[in-house]
């Protein structure tokens, strides 16, 4: 979806016209008109697996423009958001370079498909347009695929598997252990895997089998029969979007019992999965239920405005446009290069958390808590949103917020020149 306010050639040139005669301008007035407004480029995926979470993405990237613009907008510029559907990595690619090249926004926000960031971010490098990631978990992207010109709000695939990882291990399901794992076949689900591998030799489990499945895979009886044969200790999910919802509908249905949880979730798609469906644990980078004053705020405020509450990718848009907009007035520019080194020299955001959050100099992930939920049992669940219990923010009040993430040594970024 674009902006529709584009101006016809004719009114473009009566526009021109009318301030010459007021300004003694002419064009250049009509320069000066159009940098009263401040751009920026959108682009997630909107149909597709991914689709859903898209969606949630949109809207939340719509209320916080129009927080911001009520906030007075950025140097007192009113923000203008151009949104687009990135359907593919290829189609990405393009659309960020329109989104430069022509429609000249000042940065690029949004992504959930690992492949498409890359893409992106490889426009934004050779550009040297700020570019922020709300949804793409691969570690190769901070890692040997960073890019200077390009930010991660969304957490790192080793950040979600050593957060959820904890509370496995307190579950007596790590070490001695079999896991058997379902991974999507795509850039986020190879890299997910390596990460969720190396989490069980480190902690002494092993994988009873791993299948790799198609992103447009639907019917998963096949997967379903191998689970039930190799008897694991605990049914693990790498997949993404629409396929953890069929799955979990399908794996109730077969009437397994085996503990199931991911590394990779998104609350959309337990709400998808409906009521007695959803099952296990799983980690989060946030969720509505928190009782910060912040995500209390952003919860009532998406609510009011389409009567549902806000899901994880929502809070990643929706944070990314907020800690841009907020660094743009405190440097009083809106130049990538600034907002680059700002972030860089560890700047701190309020996230909605319990703590601030800051990006990390040498690959610029963002720091900040993340948190394992669990399903509630059918029984306990009052409404369709309220369907599982949290854990406590990972890592605990007295660790640093670096203690889930990759180390250097895990994963080793030298930014391009």
């Amino acid at each position: 979806m674009t902006v529709k306010d584009h101006l016809s050639r004719r009114g473009l040139l009566k526009g021109a016209a009318g301030t010459a005669l007021v300004a003694g301008l002419g064009m250049p007035a009509i320069v000066r008109a159009q940098s009263d407004v401040i751009r920026f480029g959108h682009l997630t995926p909107r149909t597709g697996f991914l689709g859903p979470l898209g969606e949630y993405a949109v809207m939340a990237a719509d209320l916080a423009v129009e927080e911001i613009n009520a906030a007075g907008g950025i140097l007192g510029r009113k923000v203008e958001i151009l949104k687009e559907d990135s359907v593919n990595p290829q189609t990405a690619s393009t659309k960020a370079e329109r989104m430069v090249e022509r429609d000249k926004v000042t940065c690029i926000v949004g992504e959930i498909s690992s492949a498409s960031c890359l893409t992106i971010a490889q426009v934004a490098q050779r550009t040297k347009t700020l570019f922020v990631n709300t949804g793409g978990n691969s570690d190769a992207l901070r890692g040997k695929d960073c890019k200077r010109f390009m930010f991660h709000v969304e957490s790192q695939n080793s950040m979600y598997v050593k957060s959820v990882g904890r509370s496995f291990m307190q579950e007596g399901l790590v070490k001695g252990k079999k896991w058997y794992s379902l991974t999507a076949d795509y850039a986020f689900g190879h890299d997910l895997l390596s990460v969720a591998k190396r989490f069980m030799q480190a902690n002494g489990g092993e994988f009873a089998g791993d299948d790799l499945v198609p992103t447009d895979a639907t019917d998963f009886s096949a997967y379903l029969i191998k689970i039930r044969s190799a008897n694991p200790d605990l049914v693990v999910l790498n997949l993404a979007g629409a396929q953890i919802t069929n799955f979990l509908k399908q794996y109730a249905e077969f009437g397994l019992t085996f503990p199931i949880g991911g590394f990779g979730f998104d609350t959309a798609l337990a709400w998808a999965a409906g009521k007695g469906n959803f099952v296990g644990t799983w980690p989060v980078v946030w969720h509505h239920l928190l009782e910060t004053p912040g995500s209390k705020a952003f919860t009532e405020a998406f609510v009011k405005k389409y009567g549902k509450p806000p899901e994880n990718q929502a809070w990643g848009d929706y944070i990314a446009l907020k800690i841009i907009a907020q660094s743009m007035n405190e440097l009083k520019s809106t130049e990538s290069l600034q907002l680059v080194g700002h972030w860089e020299k560890g700047a701190k955001f309020d996230v909605l958390k319990t703590r601030e959050g800051y990006f990390r100099d040498f690959d610029h992930q963002l720091m900040h808590e993340m948190y394992a939920v669990t399903a509630l049992p059918a029984d306990k669940i009052e409404n369709e949103w309220d369907i599982f219990t949290s854990s406590g923010p990972v890592p605990g009040p007295d660790e640093p917020l670096d203690a889930i993430a990759a180390t250097r040594e895990e994963n080793a970024c030298t930014f391009p020149a």
